[in-house]
């Protein structure tokens, strides 16, 4: 796997990858950026997101489990003292849907966060990674 990350402006980079999607990273206009991306530590734990998500979205699928909606935050505590790194990460799993069966929603995000997902199971050796799952009633 490569990337190529380049310097646009100040804090501003591009990255791209082999789907040659574009990612814009800064800092914030507080921290000396222009504010025109994200920024490393939050693409870090959008990574685990998007990573576990893809797993359950394809786990649900094995199972026939049809969510209405699903959708993750992802909070994370970093140290105080340089180099700031995630101390604690809580994966939070939302699940809308009628009759969602619980314990398959639990083993799909379970599977994820401690077989399937990369990105999780390289985090979870330096940091305190947990997570809990929520399940809502149908949107109307």
């Amino acid at each position: 796997m490569k990337v190529s990350v380049k310097n646009i402006k100040g804090m501003h980079f591009q990255g791209e990858g082999s789907s040659k999607v574009i990612t814009n990273i800064d800092s914030s206009v507080t921290a000396g950026g222009s504010g025109h991306g994200t920024n490393p530590m939050e693409l870090l734990l959008m990574s685990i997101a998007g990573c576990s998500g893809m797993d359950v979205v394809s786990i649900l699928g094995k199972m026939q489990i049809k969510v209405q909606r699903f959708e993750m935050t992802v909070e994370g505590e970093r140290a105080s003292d340089h180099p700031r790194v995630f101390n604690d990460i809580e994966v939070v799993y939302k699940f809308w849907g009628e009759s969602l069966p619980e314990e398959k929603l639990h083993r799909a995000v379970q599977l994820s966060m401690s077989k399937y997902c990369s990105v999780a199971n390289m985090i979870d050796k330096v940091a305190d990674l947990t997570y809990r799952i929520e399940v809502n009633p149908v949107i109307a």
